[in-house]
């Protein structure tokens, strides 16, 4: 599947899900000192996330342009080392604002994932944030995910946030294995491990907080 195909069932799939389809905002954001680059699809979103400004809309899906080459997020070193990492790219994210949370965004993601777009679950994993229970007993107990296949990491994995400042959570990524040829060959190469073999598909920030 192309990219194309990739980005329009994307948004086609949120768009029957309620969402509204929003454009890609400029790389260059707008009015943020605090950022070089748009570096994830939330940046246009940021004055709704503080409560400063408000939308005709509670649901949004975007497929956003963004550069990573400075700041907390600096993809920059790893391009050419990894066939992960890109100068330029785009994120593909679905946005609630006061409407739904962590059960149904996950549900989304899931179905996503596993219906749409066909990956078989038995090469998927998923992480969580170390503390967050309550994401953990969703995939669990809602999705059915086996406890074993659902990895606990620290603050540097899956605690998300913009920048130095500003809106930040836990998260939950969904992985996928891509087989022991791509990957570093380790005895303990597990989910977590810096090589390519495990490969975030899909990241679910809670954005709860504001620093």
């Amino acid at each position: 599947m192309k990219a194309n195909e990739i980005r329009k069932t994307f948004l086609e799939y949120f768009k029957k899900n309620g969402h509204t389809i929003i454009p890609s905002s400029p790389l260059i954001p707008k009015g943020d000192p605090t950022l070089l680059f748009t570096n994830a699809g939330m940046v246009q979103f940021k004055g709704v996330f503080l409560g400063e400004e408000k939308r005709d809309y509670r649901r949004a899906a975007s497929s956003q342009k963004c550069m990573r080459a400075g700041g907390k997020h600096n993809d920059l070193e790893n391009v050419g080392h990894t066939g992960r990492h890109h100068t330029f790219f785009e994120m593909l994210g679905n946005f609630s604002f006061g409407d739904y949370f962590k059960e149904n965004a996950i549900a989304f993601a899931w179905e996503f994932i596993a219906k749409e777009m066909g990956i078989p679950s038995r090469d998927l994993w998923v992480t969580v944030f170390q503390e967050d229970d309550e994401a953990a007993d969703i995939w669990a107990k809602k999705i059915g995910i086996a406890k074993e296949r659902i990895v606990r990491l620290g603050e540097k994995d899956n605690f998300w946030a913009m920048g130095d400042v500003g809106p930040c959570g836990p998260c939950s990524e969904i992985i996928i294995d891509q087989g022991k040829d791509v990957g570093c060959g380790r005895p303990d190469c597990a989910v977590g491990c810096d090589c390519d073999r495990f490969l975030e598909i899909w990241n679910l920030v809670f954005m709860q907080y504001n620093k």
